[in-house]
């Protein structure tokens, strides 16, 4: 599959670079941004992958989060894609900030008009890695996600869905039970249905419930003044309970601020 570079910036020894493909499972060009370190130049490297936040793009991280200097010290190759299709047409795509573009939520639709295009989980667990994969110094062995609120939904349901994929997870203000908050309802019932049963296959809370128990390192990191989870939109404590009962062990980390403090690992 081609990739069109779109910029290449140097950054603490490593490349900053952002591309351009057109994507199978979306069926719409896509952007991703990933940064290479130096030690990419002379061996494959672990991939982490990032997953950003509602009204986001692959810029948002790359441009606020100043994770470069960590990346380059630790040798990890970190890619961020978008959060959603672009440019689709589809009606009422634009409409909301918390539905359509920029918040593709990380299913796949199963719904019209959104099934077409809105394949966000086969994006990001199976068409994006193998073109890292085929195109860029990365080990596949050695692959961790982690992302923010609706992309910290996004990366515990791609690790809880697929035991073995994924060395650990890290989750910042993630969106813990979507099927019981109000984004949550809204997103899944436009993408999914109105069948809440079926709803259940990306909520991280029930998924945990019946996760194999192949080992998975989780962490949580969440601010405790954080509005969202004072609204209700976060929940962390239901999937807590639910890893507690099920014996997953899970590091949660509640900061004495509004927000989460980002935390980069890989396991190298």
């Amino acid at each position: 599959m081609a990739l069109k570079q779109i910029s290449s910036n140097k950054c603490f020894g490593g490349l900053q670079k952002v591309f351009e493909h057109d994507s199978v499972e979306l069926n719409c060009k896509m952007k991703f941004a990933i940064y290479l370190p130096p030690k990419a130049e002379t061996g494959k490297c672990p991939a982490l992958y990032w997953l950003s936040g509602l009204t986001c793009t692959e810029q948002n991280f790359i441009s606020k989060a100043g994770y470069h200097q960590a990346a380059s010290e630790h040798g990890l190759v970190v890619i961020a894609p978008d959060t959603s299709p672009r440019g689709c047409n589809i009606k009422g795509e634009d409409e909301s900030w918390d539905f359509g573009t920029g918040a593709g939520f990380y299913v796949d639709a199963t719904e019209d008009p959104w099934k077409t295009n809105y394949r966000m989980y086969s994006y990001v667990t199976e068409e994006l890695p193998q073109l890292i994969n085929a195109n860029f110094p990365v080990d596949p062995q050695r692959m961790s996600i982690f992302g923010h609120s609706m992309g910290g939904h996004g990366a515990l349901i791609c690790a809880l869905k697929n035991p073995g994929k994924y060395k650990s997870v890290s989750a910042f203000a993630p969106i813990c039970n979507p099927v019981l908050c109000p984004w949550g309802k809204k997103a899944f019932s436009g993408y999914l249905g109105t069948d809440q049963s079926k709803w259940k296959a990306y909520d991280a809370t029930h998924l945990v419930k019946s996760y194999p128990g192949s080992q998975l390192d989780i962490l949580i990191d969440q601010g405790k003044d954080d509005q969202f989870l004072s609204d209700g939109q976060l929940l962390p404590d239901n999937f807590i309970a639910a890893c507690t009962e099920k014996k997953v062990p899970v590091v949660f980390r509640l900061q004495e601020a509004q927000k989460s403090t980002l935390y980069l690992r890989s396991h190298n």
